[in-house]
């Protein structure tokens, strides 16, 4: 009489079986980890769209563009300013930030954007917006643009394919700490 493997004697199902009843005392899986992927950025066009409930969260919108440029401009990338796009559009609350009497206020504010626009980043205001708070021309700090309006500028942009990115800026209700 010959023998035959166990694999062959018994129906499929039951080799399932054993194989999940045994499956427990196998090793443990190695643990994986996250891994670091270099996206090839090349040329990025991006549009912030800024449009705040409250002009004081504009210092915590400008991280999003810090955060946006600091990777590009170091290694490995090393882009220059010329070699990206990048403007940020002004039409809610922070757009009192950059009034030149309000510059006392938003001092921190304003240094930042003037650092940034001297990278290339063009701030533009909404025209329509700048009515609407009774400013004018004048009444903006010199490195602003305004725009006839933020609804078609923003199309416009976004036609000559720039990416939109909208800041959403919330209160902190719990430190870093508290919540990992």
């Amino acid at each position: 009489m010959r023998l035959t493997s166990l694999a062959q004697r018994l129906p499929a199902t039951a080799l399932a079986a054993c194989a999940i009843s045994l499956a427990p005392l196998a090793a443990p899986p190695v643990q994986a980890q996250a891994k670091f992927v270099q996206t090839p950025y090349q040329h990025p066009k991006v549009l912030f769209d800024f449009y705040l409930d409250n002009p004081a969260k504009m210092g915590a919108a400008l991280y999003w563009v810090r955060s946006f440029m600091n990777p590009l401009l170091e290694a490995p990338y090393s882009l220059f300013n010329d070699d990206m796009s990048v403007i940020v559009l002004l039409h809610g609350t922070e757009l009192v930030t950059v009034a030149k009497k309000n510059e006392p206020k938003y001092e921190e504010i304003v240094q930042r954007m003037r650092y940034y626009a001297d990278q290339g980043v063009k701030f533009k205001v909404c025209g329509l917006a700048l009515q609407d708070f009774g400013y004018t021309l004048a009444d903006m700090q010199p490195f602003i643009e305004v725009t006839p309006s933020a609804m078609t500028e923003l199309v416009h942009w976004q036609n000559q394919g720039y990416g939109l990115i909208t800041p959403v800026v919330t209160d902190k209700r719990f430190s870093i700490e508290d919540i990992r």
